[in-house]
């Protein structure tokens, strides 16, 4: 009679031997096709760049979506804004909303997904199964959703995210939103103080500041949480 410890443990090797492969196989399956980009809008060739290192289930960052609409609305054809990820570990679902975006960026449809997220952010950051509003909302944005969904367990999408995280803290940064405006850290309280530095930075003469602070209110939320 053969050895019953040799036979299960000839079962065990071949068991985990086809774990990996099967592992292997899908995590292929889940980067195909995936490229890694920067999530860049307004004028690319503007001399003043705006960047974003960013939480989706932050409130405050939340509360500065519609101003950075507003600038770009604004300033679209002088500025270059760039959005950053740094999901805080604070907040429980960030990280799969990043690497959602992420696969909503696969289909071009990064910043329609951003906008989203932050718009519904009360939805799904207080839900147990917050997968089900991702997918919800890339059908919503007219996505392929089983790419989508190949596409938000793709490792290098979360290892995009890990290095754009990892960016922010060789920065020294612990909060969200922090800005920097043409790679310098930007220092405010008020969302008048954030709008004149911009204005400023875009306009020296100061002529378009007026319409941009009078037509956006105060945050309900303080900044950097």
């Amino acid at each position: 009679m053969k050895n019953p410890w040799v036979i299960l443990t000839v079962i065990t090797v071949v068991l985990f031997g086809g774990a990996i492969v099967y592992s292997k196989t899908a995590n292929e399956k889940n980067n195909q096709g995936v490229t890694v980009t920067d999530h860049v809008k307004g004028n690319l060739e503007a001399t003043v760049t705006l960047t974003e290192y960013s939480d989706f289930q932050c409130p405050a960052c939340a509360s500065f979506q519609p101003v950075v609409a507003e600038l770009m609305a604004q300033y679209g054809d002088k500025l270059r804004f760039e959005y950053k990820h740094f999901p805080l570990p604070i907040h429980n679902f960030a990280q799969q909303a990043a690497v959602a975006a992420e696969a909503a960026s696969q289909q071009g449809k990064f910043f329609e997904f951003h906008d989203t997220l932050f718009s519904k952010q009360q939805e799904w950051s207080t839900s147990a199964t917050p997968q089900v509003f991702f997918v919800q909302y890339a059908k919503e944005l007219g996505l392929d959703v089983e790419k989508f969904k190949a596409h938000q367990n793709s490792s290098v999408l979360r290892d995009a995210v890990r290095a754009s995280s990892n960016e922010a803290r060789e920065l020294g940064l612990t909060g969200t939103p922090t800005f920097f405006l043409n790679g310098e850290r930007m220092q405010f309280e008020t969302f008048e103080d954030f709008l004149r530095q911009i204005a400023t930075a875009v306009d020296p003469t100061g002529a378009s500041l007026g319409t941009t602070s009078a037509s956006l209110a105060e945050p309900a939320v303080k900044f950097g949480l």
